[in-house]
């Protein structure tokens, strides 16, 4: 099927086919400040952790910007880092580093 100027565009619908953005496609303009919450049990050397590997991807990472919010009972720890997000690869794999630690249990 050939489409002419035209005709308008499919907009971008999540689970309709044709519609969906192109891998190489992001709704994010980059550089942008990009903020991540990462949860896991309240240990020691969590934060420190998280703020590492936040360094190793935003070499000027403020560290002062962390925010951190523990659970009702205090046994889990909520830690919202806002990185600089130069591209879609850099998040990509900053997400994969932050999931796969073994102190971390959720990252959104």
């Amino acid at each position: 099927m050939t489409t002419s100027p035209d005709t308008p565009k499919t907009p971008n619908i999540i689970g309709v086919p044709g519609s969906e953005p192109s891998r190489q496609e992001s709704l994010i303009e980059y550089p942008s400040q990009f903020p991540i919450k990462v949860m896991g049990q309240k240990v020691d050397g969590m934060v420190a952790a998280i703020t590492a590997i936040a360094h190793q991807f935003d070499p000027a990472f403020d560290a002062t910007t962390i925010e951190l919010r523990e659970s009702k009972a205090g046994n889990y720890l909520g830690v919202t880092i806002t990185v600089t997000a130069t591209s879609r690869e850099q998040l990509d794999e900053l997400y994969r580093t932050l999931s796969t630690h073994p102190m971390v249990k959720v990252v959104l």
